[in-house]
C-alpha cells in the first residue's frame, strides 16, 4: 500500500482493550448482578449517550441506578466510575504504533468515547505524538455516521485515498470505504496489517 500516507485507528480493542467484565468481576459479587449491570450499564442507552457527548462518564450512574436494585447502587457506581480499568494496549499494538511511526506515516486516532477517554487513553499512548485525534463525544456524533469520516478528513485535510482506517466493528470499516478511505476489519492480527504495509 504505497500510496497509504496516514493511518487511522480505531481505540476500544484495537489500540486498547475493551473488557466490562474485568470491572464487573471486580465489584459485583455473583454472575446475576453481573448480568444485570452489564445490560443496564453497556448495554443500555446511557453507553451511547456518553459517546455522543450526551452526558458524561460521571452522569450515567444517576440515570442507570433508577433501573437497578438499590443494593447493586454502590457496586454500580463503582463499576461507572473505574470500568476503564480494562484498557490495557492490545498486544501488540504499541509496537505496531511505533513502528509505523518510525516509518513515517501519520497518525491519527477516530474513536466512539466518552469524556473520559482523557483520563485513561494518555496512561498508554502519548496524544501529542499522533496527528490527530477525533473522539465522537467532542464532536457530538458517532461512527459509522457517515459525517465524522467526513469530519476528519476535513479537520486535517486528508485525501481519504491515502488513508487506511482501522477498526474491529465491520459497519465501521463499511462507513470508511463509503468515503473513500481504505479499511481493515481488525481482530487481533497486527501481523497482516505488517505484511499489508510492507513493513
Amino acid at each position: 500500500m504505497k500510496e497509504i500516507k496516514n493511518i487511522i485507528f480505531d481505540m476500544g480493542r484495537v489500540l486498547l482493550k475493551f473488557d466490562p467484565y474485568v470491572s464487573l468481576n471486580t465489584y459485583c459479587e455473583n454472575e446475576e448482578d453481573k448480568a444485570l449491570i452489564y445490560r443496564e450499564l453497556f448495554e443500555g442507552p446511557e453507553w451511547i449517550m456518553g459517546d455522543e457527548g450526551k452526558i458524561t462518564n460521571g452522569q450515567r450512574y444517576e440515570l442507570v441506578k433508577e433501573r437497578v436494585p438499590e443494593r447493586l447502587h454502590r457496586a454500580l457506581k463503582l463499576v461507572v466510575e473505574n470500568w476503564d480499568m480494562c484498557m490495557e494496549p492490545v498486544e501488540n499494538a504499541q509496537e505496531f504504533y511505533a513502528l509505523v511511526k518510525e516509518k513515517g506515516y501519520h497518525t491519527f486516532v477516530l474513536s466512539n468515547a466518552c469524556n473520559h477517554f482523557y483520563g485513561y487513553f494518555p496512561k498508554h499512548y502519548d496524544l501529542e505524538s499522533f496527528d490527530g485525534v477525533v473522539v465522537s463525544s467532542d464532536v457530538k456524533m458517532i461512527k459509522p455516521n457517515p459525517a465524522i469520516y467526513e469530519y476528519i478528513l476535513k479537520k486535517y485535510n486528508l485525501n481519504p485515498r491515502e488513508c487506511l482506517f482501522i477498526d474491529d466493528v465491520k459497519a465501521n470499516v463499511e462507513a470508511a470505504k463509503a468515503a473513500g478511505i481504505k479499511g481493515f476489519l481488525f481482530r487481533n492480527n497486527y501481523e497482516e496489517l505488517k505484511d499489508l504495509l510492507n513493513l
